[in-house]
């Protein structure tokens, strides 16, 4: 039986609770608000809360209708780039290439840049896509100590120079890499470094320009991809080079890169148009951080462990599988809508779970009060690990 089956096995169970019958739904909280009362969502990554801002809105709109149909390739092939140049001067890239998802972008850069058999080491929180893409490419896996450098440089020791691939951000945890060491590792190695931004472009950096231009690391860190539907509010993504002309040249080495339908032009339009707002409304990172802090010093105080910073992403590690699920619906019962995550293969993932809050710049005062009470309400009814 594999790993996933067996994980599988008691959700499945759990379904029927072990019975034959129906599940019971999570017992309701007297604390919490009710019918018609707006539920407190912290499952999207709309960090920056443009989702439905009118003059993004408008311009994908106007971009659909524009179209009247499908645009001609030099049309689209126009759009796209005065995206991908407008994007690069964002990012303080020497080339930007846009596809897809940030799926894509990381499998496509894994595929261009690991050769078989070549060392690909990747710290084990690393996004899922990351992990596809070199084993697609061939690349010979290796992981590395959560932010753990000697733990990196110990292993390149021992397999020799390749590629590191590690995200800027971690979503799973919402912690923060240490991208000045990780650069002097790549560079004492002679190793490839790819960061992937895509949970700190738009929310990291005076103007949104993401951890490594914040930290002026654009010309020691080779190649950036991010996924656009986080900050940004238009599914796409995109790799960054430090070269001139290495992203066109992506398209002939790396197929999800190459292959597939260009963007659409409601989404070059409504991606165009979304970023001056992130460059320039920095009203919306501060607000961001603000509940951010707020929220996590909350939890702390509660007794619960998740960590310190003031990242967007708060996590809590649960005793089990089962505890992250059962919290999940606790609490979404009180009207607090939160992920519940599981190890996920490729990745090699100690056993339990993860309860995930996805802050953003939308959340009321009123808002992160609600969040916390109904923390508080189930604070002593599972033993959460520290």
């Amino acid at each position: 039986m594999t790993s996933a089956h067996q994980r599988l096995g008691e959700p499945i169970a759990d379904l029927r609770d072990g019975r034959g019958g129906p599940r019971t739904g999570p017992a309701r909280g007297p604390d919490r608000a009710g019918p018609g009362s707006r539920p407190v969502v912290l499952t999207m990554s709309d960090y920056l809360a443009l989702g439905e801002h009118q003059e993004i809105t408008a311009a994908a709109i106007g971009g659909l209708r524009g179209a009247r149909g499908v645009p001609s390739p030099r049309a689209a092939r126009l759009g796209t780039r005065r995206l991908a140049d407008a994007l690069a001067a964002h990012l303080g890239a020497a080339s930007v290439g846009l596809c897809a998802s940030g799926w894509a972008a990381n499998t496509a850069v894994m595929r261009a840049v690991v050769d078989p058999g070549a060392p690909v080491y990747l710290d084990v929180l690393a996004h899922v896509s990351l992990w596809e893409g070199a084993r697609a490419a061939g690349g010979a896996t290796a992981c590395f100590r959560h932010n753990d450098l000697d733990d990196l440089r110990q292993r390149i020791a021992a397999g020799g120079p390749g590629v590191i691939a590690v995200d800027a951000l971690y979503g799973d945890d919402g912690s923060v890499c240490p991208l000045p060491g990780l650069a002097d590792v790549a560079e004492e190695t002679g190793c490839t470094l790819v960061v992937d931004e895509t949970h700190c472009l738009g929310t990291h950096g005076d103007r949104g320009e993401g951890l490594v231009a914040a930290l002026a690391l654009e010309d020691r860190v080779h190649l950036r991809t991010a996924g656009l539907a986080k900050a940004f509010p238009i599914r796409a993504g995109l790799i960054a080079a430090g070269r001139p002309g290495f992203t066109d040249r992506l398209r002939y080495a790396a197929r999800p890169a190459g292959y597939g339908s260009p963007l659409p032009p409601n989404d070059l339009a409504g991606l165009a148009a979304a970023l001056p707002i992130v460059r320039d409304e920095g009203w919306r990172r501060e607000r961001l951080r603000a509940v951010s802090v707020r929220v996590r010093r909350g939890l702390l105080a509660l007794g619960y462990g998740v960590g310190a910073g003031d990242s967007q992403i708060i996590s809590l590690a649960t005793g089990s599988e089962a505890d992250a699920r059962l919290l999940r619906d606790d609490l979404a019962a009180r009207g607090v809508l939160t992920a519940a995550l599981f190890p996920t293969a490729p990745r090699p993932a100690a056993p339990g779970g993860r309860l995930r809050l996805s802050m953003h710049a939308g959340l009321t005062d009123g808002d992160v009060e609600h969040v916390l009470d109904g923390f508080a309400g189930l604070c002593d009814r599972l033993h959460m690990p520290a």
